[in-house]
């Protein structure tokens, strides 16, 4: 299993990329999806989901965005 937490100063946010084997999740990703596709390619992942925990009222969530490896 990969973990990778991703964090955000400027909004001081806390998200993650999760996975294994082939597979991984974005676990509350912001609106810059790149650092989460950076990480999958690292892990050698691809990105199949994306879990939201709460509400993100203070930030845009990159959920909307096509998340790929390739």
């Amino acid at each position: 299993m990969q973990i990778a937490q991703i964090y955000t100063p400027n909004i001081a946010q806390c998200s993650y990329v999760i996975g294994s084997g082939k597979k991984c999740v974005a676990v509350d990703p912001v609106r810059d999806i790149g650092p989460y596709l950076e990480k999958a390619k690292a892990f050698k992942m691809e990105i199949v989901a994306v879990l939201e925990t709460h509400l993100h009222a203070d930030f845009v969530s990159g959920h909307m965005y096509k998340f790929s490896t390739l």
